[in-house]
């Protein structure tokens, strides 16, 4: 059974995935690789590539070809085709047919993801759909807001729903101050929320707050989105929201919250119980948390 699709995202490419629930483990659309490895955005020139490297694979006897398994996927055009996939074995040796630096920095990329911190609360947070935890997170408050952030990085932060106690800043913004946090958060919690725009201002005021010392911008989108769909019977389609955009907006949000507003109530959607739309939600808000990668070099 398929029931949880995905996005990857490398270089800005997005790169489509479904989970097996047979054999616990997931699939990955080959013609999305190919471009990624290629550097190619046009998905016809890709699917094309593919199946001259299929072909030639083929008369060579090798057996990734064998390993092939067709699948639906939901292509730009809203509809869902069969599309050739690999597992992680298969997209593993896929890669290695591209003997490049591109090819080097994918496999680093793709075998290490996983792994990290955000990949494994990644994991968790696909898993909240699932959950009774939905059910049970008090919406709009800080405890609802702790509840989503000790879910999602409980075992991975010692801090995890814990309310910081030390100052931080980032890009040279400073976020309230720990010493006058629990009466802010009291304030943001009392914010009404009736309408978009006051939900959109309660928001951005949680994220001036930063309440946690890590994990914030993640926790707080999926803080967002319930109070939507509370209040207003809807949510955010993330993946309408160009990811530097966003930051972008939010970085003026303190200043000037029209541009964010802007950009939220133009991806909402009354898909507030749509299996896919919150999965794809999950893998936009930790993408737009992903360092960006620099192309042929060593990273930071």
């Amino acid at each position: 059974m398929m029931n949880k699709v995905s996005i990857r995202f490398f270089d800005d490419k997005e790169v489509r995935a479904v989970w097996d629930d047979e054999q616990s483990k997931w699939w990955f659309s080959v013609p999305d690789i190919v471009g990624v490895l290629r550097g190619e955005e046009d998905y016809a020139k890709n699917r094309n590539y593919w199946k001259y490297l299929k072909s030639k694979l083929k008369k060579e006897s090798s057996e990734l070809v064998s390993h092939t398994n067709q699948l639906k996927l939901t292509a730009a055009d809203g509809k869902k085709y069969l599309t050739d996939t690999f597992d992680y074995d298969g997209i593993i040796e896929l890669a290695k047919n591209f003997p490049s630096k591109q090819a080097n920095r994918f496999i680093e990329w793709f075998t290490y993801s996983d792994e990290t911190i955000d990949g494994k609360s990644k994991s968790k947070a696909y898993a909240l759909f699932d959950s009774s935890l939905l059910d049970t997170i008090e919406v709009g408050t800080v405890k609802g807001l702790q509840q989503i952030h000790g879910y999602l990085f409980g075992g991975l932060y010692d801090f995890a729903g814990q309310i910081r106690t030390l100052n931080i800043a980032k890009g040279g913004f400073q976020f309230a101050s720990a010493r006058f946090l629990p009466d802010t958060l009291k304030k943001i919690e009392s914010m009404p929320e009736s309408t978009f725009d006051e939900i959109a201002d309660k928001y951005v005021e949680m994220n001036v707050a930063h309440p946690f010392m890590e994990g914030n911008g993640r926790s707080t989108r999926i803080w967002l989105d319930l109070i939507l769909k509370k209040n207003l019977r809807l949510c955010v389609d993330w993946s309408l929201i160009n990811k530097k955009e966003y930051l972008s907006a939010m970085e003026k949000s303190a200043a000037d919250s029209m541009p964010i507003k802007t950009l939220l109530q133009s991806a909402l959607t009354d898909k507030i119980g749509d299996r896919e739309m919150f999965m794809k939600g999950v893998d936009y808000s930790y993408y737009y948390e992903q360092e960006d990668i620099v192309a042929g070099g060593d990273g930071e």
